[in-house]
């Protein structure tokens, strides 16, 4: 996609990835819009970066999102790129018992807020003469990691639901790109310290995940997976590295 001259939103743009992809952004000469629950996050993250703009935004719930929608279209009618990158990870053990409230959270948000966004904003975007939606998946899609077995399976259907989206959008204006992070170093993985205890499995470093994943973003690729994901897409591990990986549970 072309990364430069874009008037762009991105969800759970205030810290993590979602922060590390607007600053980028918005040194490539875009227009940026962050959105997220935490309104004193998106002001912080907006006063840091003079120009970026912030709106309260919770993609696990419908009503925010229609009103999201039709408010910032209006207000920014040039927007033509949105980056679906809000997400939730929790820890979920079937064999201690089901957490159906935290189940359903991150169903909401990375399904449910994936599927709204899209449709809320699409009828927007297909008015531009070039347009691009940005699905931020996982390598969690394509060999989950049992400690996360809900978040995994949301991953994976992020990675199908761009696929489908993407051949429904082929005749339009508006490209679907897929992102998919390895394990990246940032406050969704600082609330699992437990990770650090597995021998072999460290995160990447989350300025250079965002170097690379700008150069992915650079390219004319659908697909963008960024070091460890490619490997876990490709089967590039070791069967005992799989086994490793997924069977990590406490």
């Amino acid at each position: 996609m072309n990364i430069q001259g874009n008037t762009i939103l991105i969800t759970g743009g205030g810290s993590g990835i979602g922060r590390g992809l607007a600053e980028a952004l918005q040194k490539q000469g875009n227009k940026i819009i962050i959105a997220g629950r935490r309104e004193s996050v998106l002001q912080e993250t907006a006063k840091a970066n003079p120009g970026m703009e912030y709106a309260v935004l919770d993609t696990s719930n419908a009503g925010s999102i229609q009103a999201a929608a039709a408010k910032l279209t209006s207000q920014y009618p040039d927007l033509n790129v949105v980056i679906n990158n809000a997400g939730v990870q929790r820890v979920i053990d079937f064999a201690a018992g089901y957490d159906d409230a935290a189940a359903q959270e991150e169903i909401s948000t990375n399904i449910s807020g994936v599927l709204r966004m899209a449709a809320a904003f699409l009828p927007h975007l297909r008015t531009k003469a070039s347009a691009t939606i940005v699905n931020i998946s996982s390598g969690l899609a394509f060999v989950p990691m049992a400690r996360y077995p809900v978040y995994s399976a949301t991953k994976a259907f992020v990675h199908s639901f761009s696929m489908s989206l993407r051949l429904q959008l082929k005749d339009t204006s508006v490209r679907v790109v897929e992102l998919a992070p390895p394990w990246v170093g940032t406050d969704l993985d600082a609330s699992h310290p437990e990770r650090a205890a597995h021998e072999g499995m460290s995160p990447m470093p989350l300025p250079a995940f965002i170097n690379a994943a700008m150069e992915e973003l650079a390219s004319d690729e659908d697909e963008l997976k960024v070091a460890g994901a490619k490997f876990l897409y490709a089967g590039g591990v070791s069967e005992k590295q799989i086994a490793t990986f997924a069977q990590i549970n406490h």
